[in-house]
Parts: C-alpha cells; structure tokens; sequence
C-alpha cells in the first residue's frame, strides 16, 4: 500500500532518494577503499592507529545523532533540510581537511589530522545520516522498507563501483604517480568533497516529510514496552536492546575487514595487489551487492526479514572466512561475492525489522540507537580487539599475513556470537512471528 498522498508522487522521491544514496556510495567507495592503505603504507601509522579514522569520528557521529539530532528532529519534524545542510559543512570540511593535513609536515601527524578532521566532519554527516533513517519510514509503509532498502542498496552499489575504480585511479595517479599521491595532493578529497555538494540537488525536489507526511497509516504513537512480549508495529524495549546487540556484533564484525582489507592485500606476503586489483575486490562486492539488492523485496516476500538476515550474517562469516583460507586471488573473488550478499541482507533486513520496534513519534532518537549499531561497528572493534590483535602478534615476530589473518578470525567469532543472539531472538519474538511471512 502507497502512502504517498501529496503532489510529489512515489518515483520523484525514489529518485531523489537514490540519487543521493549513489552519489554518498560514490564518495564512500572513492575515499574509504584506500584511506586505510594510505595512513598505513605511506603516512607510517600503526595498525591499531589507522582504525581510528573509523573509531573516534564514529563515536561522536553517534553522540551527535542520539542527543542533537535526533531529538531535534523529533521535535521539529524536519528531515530533509537535515540531509541537506550536514552534507553542505561535510562537503566544505573535506577541503579544509585536505589543507591541513597537506601543511602538516610530519607523516604520521598528517594521519591524525585527517582522523581530527573526519572526527569534526560526522557531526555533520550524522544530521544527514538520522535525516535519511527517519525520512524513508516516514514516506514508505513498513511492508515496503524492505524492498525499498534493497533498492537503494542496489544503487548505492553502482555509485560504490564508479568510485572505488576511480579511487584506484587516483590512489597512485593511473601508475604515473607514486602510491598515495591521490590522497597527498588532493584529487581524492577534492573528487569527495564536490560529489557531497552535488549529492544534495536531487534532495530538493523532495517533500520535507516528517511524521504526518501523506497521512501514513502508522503515524501514531505507539511506543516500546518495558515488558511483554511486543505488539503490532510498537516492541518490546527487551526485544528492541537484545537486537541493537546482535546486529552491532554481526556488523562489527563483517565491518571489520573494510578497515583491514586494503592492507591486507596490499601485503608483500600475502597477495601483494596493485590499486586496480583492490579495486576490483570491492568492485566484486558491489556488484553482487546490485544484484541481491534487487532481488529483497521478492525474498523478503517469499521467505521474511528475519530469514534474510541470519541469512546474511552467515555470508558474512563465510566472506571472512575465505579471506582466511583464499591461496589464491580467486578465492578473495568468491569472498566478495559473500560479502556483497551479506552487506545487502544486513542493512536491509535490519532496517525493515527496526522499524517495526520504532515508534513512529521518536524515530530520530530511535533510529539513533539504531544507527549506532552500524556506525560503531565500522571502527570501534577493529581499534579494541582487531588491530591490537594484529599489533601483537607482529610484535611477537609473526608474518603479517599471519597476524591479518588472525585478526580477521576475530572478526568471525563476534559473527557466530551475534548470529546466536539472533536466532535466540528470532525464536521468541511476537513481533518476528507477525512478520515471518510478510503480507
């Protein structure tokens, strides 16, 4: 069922909505593909210092979503002018960025620069980033969000594949150059940065939307329980908790290798890959996660949200695990197409399912939580558990590529641990059984 019922019909907002998604996919691909690569190989950083550029930036875009912005949505309801004005000052910091670290001087003092800026940066990025959670339940019925997601996800990958050929590019100025001259002398960031300011042309020919946008059907106040086993569309804060914690271990760690990949192919050791080759791993991946975008609405029908996501985390913990085991390239290919698959189940199914635990009349704050599980997932155990690991074990006089592989290994234990917490939930949940067979 639409719920569109205002001038602006569904396909200006899909468009709108999808043109941004792959434009924010495209500075993704372009700038965080070799970001890791270049703090490591070229500014001399440890690896448990590279993984902050994902830690302390995430941990304030979380602060920011959960008691800024969040609640200042909420209150005044405006999701759109969220988006707009927090890619703007992201566009602009990214230059500013770029000079600062440029003049610093000293490698590893460079590295902290950008890790200082991108920190000041997701304050601005997690208006957009709670803008967008809470503007897409706010138009889309929640049978819909699903398919929806896994649209966009189809699209963010077409931007995401664009941008990581073209990081691979830049990185080292088409084999012209030297390895990080694409990040040392700006192309990368200024290629990032002018793609965040176009990103927002799409967003207004778009409604502002908000709660009461098209008379959705859920727009009501229903909100979570203390106890009980849940209602229709309001949860239970058990079921709503128990589930922030199972996906922010799954995502921790299938997120886990994007801080880690780039390196660990780059290693003398190991498969010692060029640029165009890291490049076309990710490219892989987005690939497949096109594909499998396209194809969640049908699954989702045919099979339900909670199937597709243990689903998705058991590719995850597959893609991890052939990264461990590849002997050759061929094997890291496979890996990505796991991988692809799993980041399309995740992000999708989660979404759809949180939805549901929601209540519409506080989506920012909620969604913030929410939002934390896939934010923090991106750096917080790499900088914890994965890059010490991986520290220690060199410093103990094992191969790098022992020590990635171990790291990558830790990152399958938190897996299987958030995917029996999921099967748990999944086994008890009112709100899982309404939904196991979507109308």
């Amino acid at each position: 069922m639409s719920v569109l019922k205002t001038t602006t019909n569904d396909s200006t907002i899909f468009f709108g909505l999808s043109s941004f998604q792959a434009l924010a996919m495209f500075r993704r691909g372009i700038f965080y593909t070799f970001l890791p690569l270049y703090l490591r190989s070229y500014l001399g950083m440890s690896v448990t210092e590279t993984t902050l550029f994902e830690t302390i930036p995430m941990i304030l875009n979380i602060l920011f979503q959960a008691l800024v912005w969040g609640r200042l949505t909420d209150k005044v309801q405006l999701r759109r002018s969220l988006i707009i004005v927090g890619e703007l000052l992201a566009g602009a910091g990214h230059f500013l960025m770029w000079y600062l670290h440029w003049i610093t001087g000293n490698p590893r003092a460079s590295g902290y620069v950008i890790i200082a800026g991108l920190t000041v940066i997701e304050i601005f990025w997690s208006m957009s980033n709670i803008g967008w959670s809470a503007y897409i339940s706010d138009v889309y019925a929640e049978e819909r969000r699903n398919s929806i997601q896994g649209k966009f996800s189809s699209v963010g990958g077409v931007g995401r594949i664009v941008g990581a050929a073209l990081g691979g590019v830049l990185y080292d100025g088409m084999n012209l150059m030297y390895p990080g001259w694409g990040f040392e002398q700006g192309p990368i960031f200024f290629v990032s940065a002018s793609v965040m300011l176009i990103s927002v042309v799409p967003l207004l020919f778009i409604p502002e939307g908000g709660v009461g946008y098209g008379s959705h059907p859920d727009a009501r106040e229903k909100p979570l329980q203390k106890t009980g086993t849940g209602g229709a569309t309001g949860g239970d804060m058990r079921v709503f908790i128990l589930f922030l914690v199972a996906i922010f271990l799954v995502n921790s760690g299938i997120n886990s290798m994007a801080v880690f990949r780039s390196q660990f192919l780059d290693l003398s050791d190991g498969f010692a890959a060029s640029p165009s080759t890291i490049s076309f791993v990710v490219n892989i991946e987005a690939a497949t996660l096109i594909v499998a975008g396209l194809m969640l609405g049908a699954l989702g029908r045919r099979f339900g949200v909670p199937a597709l996501l243990l689903s998705g985390s058991v590719a995850g913990i597959l893609s991890l695990v052939m990264y461990v085991v590849a002997p050759s390239i061929g094997f890291i290919y496979v890996g990505s197409i796991f991988k692809g698959v799993s980041d399309a189940f995740i992000a999708s199914s989660s979404y759809a399912y949180a939805s549901l635990l929601i209540p519409p009349q506080k989506r920012g704050r909620y969604f913030a939580l929410y939002n934390s599980t896939s934010f923090l997932s991106w750096g917080l155990s790499a900088t914890l558990i994965t890059g010490p690991l991986i520290d220690a074990l060199m410093k103990i006089g094992r191969s790098e590529l022992f020590a990635y592989k171990g790291g990558l290994l830790s990152g399958v234990a938190l897996m299987v641990v958030g995917l029996g917490l999921l099967v748990y939930l999944f086994a008890g949940s009112r709100v899982t059984r309404r939904i196991r067979k979507p109308a």
